[in-house]
């Protein structure tokens, strides 16, 4: 990694320390823009994650989409372009050397609008790719990251500078090695756009239930073609990524209320309470009253 690279990441770091003083995700004055520490390695976290631009200033992370593993530390970013199901660890944090990154997030639109005005070559016909990966940054993306995270210190630019620099971000990474992964996600009646269109209808409608065919309709596709398109994107099946959306929801309301197991599997689209437990202990460990324990001791802990 060249000089130039190291001196911009130490900056960021210097930055994110500045404006995040104790762990956790920091808004900014810069509205979709998210500071991020933890000082120590965490336990794994389900979550949606959202569409965004994610760079690592320091330690390390790993992500797991469905059985697929992501695993990235310093100098690198990870791209999700579509809302994903996600668990995620820290894995190399200290008191010392905490965990920071950066987190830039964005709308199709803002995807668009780049792609035109740059008259970017649109290709309708190619094939879905995976709407998450990890890459080195490279030169003239981080360049325009550091632009944008020093108008921090310069509120009074930020109406003005941060749309431009947002833009220019989506520009490199469309440039990047893997630009096909978030131009497929904009534009409109691409097999990707397709599957985005299918994957807010699940996350809008995950507690009730969905068959194949309703959603092979929102995607104009027959069954099997959105069943194929929709793993190559998300690495799992309609039915799967609606299955972790319901046990990620049950975990949070078991750690927020004190609702009993049914009634919480009722409410997350589940007929069973008994079948809920089952798949709530393969995704997570633990049965479901056992992992909010658990849950709640290591937070108190720490």
């Amino acid at each position: 990694m060249s000089r130039k690279i190291n001196l911009h990441l130490q900056e960021l770091a210097e930055l994110i320390e500045r404006y995040s003083e104790e762990d956790g995700v920091h808004s900014t004055a810069i509205h979709s823009l998210f500071l991020i520490r933890e000082s120590i390695t965490s336990e794994p976290i389900a979550r949606v994650n959202e569409t965004s631009f994610c760079l690592i200033v320091q330690g390390e992370k790993e992500v797991l989409l469905s059985k697929e593993r992501f695993r990235y530390g310093y100098g690198n970013y990870i791209v999700a372009s579509a809302d994903l199901p996600v668990t995620g660890r820290v894995v190399k944090a200290s008191s010392d050397t905490p965990y920071l990154a950066l987190k830039l997030e964005f709308t199709p639109h803002q995807i668009v609008e780049v792609l035109s005005e740059a008259d970017i070559q649109m290709g309708m016909k190619k094939n879905t790719k995976r709407a998450m990966y990890v890459s080195k940054i490279e030169p003239f993306l981080l360049d325009v990251v550091i632009r944008l995270a020093r108008l921090l210190e310069k509120p009074e630019h930020i109406p003005v500078l941060a749309p431009l620099f947002t833009k220019e971000i989506l520009y490199w990474i469309l440039h990047g090695p893997h630009g096909e992964s978030l131009e497929q996600m904009a534009i409109e009646g691409s097999k990707g756009k397709r599957i985005r269109n299918v994957i807010e209808y699940i996350i809008n409608n995950y507690t009730r239930s969905i068959k194949i065919e309703e959603l092979a309709k929102i995607a104009n596709m027959s069954n099997a073609s959105l069943h194929r398109h929709f793993k190559e994107v998300t690495a799992m099946s309609p039915n799967y990524f609606k299955k972790q959306l319901r046990l990620q929801e049950a975990r949070r309301l078991l750690l927020a209320d004190s609702s009993d197991i049914a009634n919480i599997a009722f409410r997350v689209g589940y007929e069973s309470p008994s079948q809920f437990s089952r798949d709530y202990s393969r995704m997570f460990g633990l049965p479901p009253r056992e992992d909010a324990n658990r849950m709640r001791e290591k937070s108190d802990k720490r």
